[in-house]
């Protein structure tokens, strides 16, 4: 019986891929419990080193097609909710 070569090749492919987007997840989530833990600590100077990174992971996630734009627009809403309601600054005002 004949091997499919494409079929094995595509299986491989799509392995190395979910294991690439497994690690960005889980970046993304070490990320908010990082920045989660610095607001709880009231650090607003970790806080929004922590709040930096995490935009810029979640953007990196959205630019590699591992997250959708609703959700990356989502998480980050609330993380900067998160900031301002608990160290009392008005973005945007």
């Amino acid at each position: 019986m004949k091997k499919k070569t494409s079929a094995e090749k595509a299986l491989a492919q799509s392995e190395v891929r979910r294991l690439r987007n497994k690690a960005v997840k889980s970046s993304c989530r070490t990320s908010v419990k990082a920045f989660v833990a610095a607001v709880q600590k009231k650090d607003a100077k970790l806080a929004e080193t922590s709040l930096k990174t995490l935009v810029s992971e979640l953007d990196s996630a959205r630019q590699k097609g591992i997250l959708t734009r609703n959700a990356v627009s989502r998480k980050k809403s609330r993380m900067m909710k998160l900031y301002n309601v608990s160290f009392g600054t008005t973005a945007g005002k």
